[in-house]
C-alpha cells in the first residue's frame, strides 16, 4: 500500500498513502484502501498516547464507518484526530481502573489539501499486567 508516516506527535498522527499503489478500476483510490489507511492513523495516535502516560496495553479496532465524500484522484493523507483532554483523562481513567475501556476516534482523509473522506472507529483497549506482555510491544 505504500503508506508511510508524515508526522506523530500530541497533535495527531499522519500518514500518506500513493494512488499508485491503492488504485481501483476508475483509477481513484479503492475504498478499502482508504480505510485501510485510516484505521492505523487512529491506532497509532492511541497507541503512543497510552505509551505516554505509562499505560501499557493492547488496542485493536472493533468497528469503524468511512463516509466518502469525493473520489481520492491522487496521493492521499489521513489524520489521525486526537480527541479531548476529557475524555482522553476519562479513558486513561477507566483503562487503569478496570483493566479496559472503548473510545472513539476519528481521522480525516485529504487529497490534495481537500477533505475526502471521514472515518470513526471504536477501538478497545486492554491494560497489559505481565511483564512478558510488555516487553511484545
Amino acid at each position: 500500500m505504500g503508506v508511510r508516516m508524515i508526522a506523530c506527535d500530541e497533535h495527531g498522527v499522519r500518514l500518506q498513502a500513493p494512488l499508485a499503489a491503492n488504485i481501483n478500476h476508475r483509477a481513484t483510490v479503492f475504498g478499502g484502501s482508504a480505510s485501510a489507511v485510516a484505521i492505523p492513523a487512529a491506532w497509532t495516535f492511541l497507541h503512543f498516547t497510552l505509551r505516554a502516560e505509562g499505560s501499557p496495553s493492547r488496542s485493536v479496532i472493533q468497528r469503524n464507518s468511512v463516509d466518502y465524500l469525493a473520489p481520492i484522484t491522487g496521493d492521499f493523507e489521513a489524520s489521525g484526530q486526537p480527541v479531548s483532554p476529557a475524555r482522553s483523562a476519562t479513558f486513561a481513567a477507566t483503562l487503569r481502573r478496570y483493566g479496559k475501556d472503548r473510545i472513539e476516534l476519528t481521522a480525516e482523509l485529504t487529497c490534495g489539501g481537500v477533505k475526502v473522506a471521514a472515518f470513526a472507529g471504536d477501538y478497545m483497549a486492554v491494560r497489559l499486567e505481565k511483564a512478558t506482555d510488555v516487553a511484545e510491544l
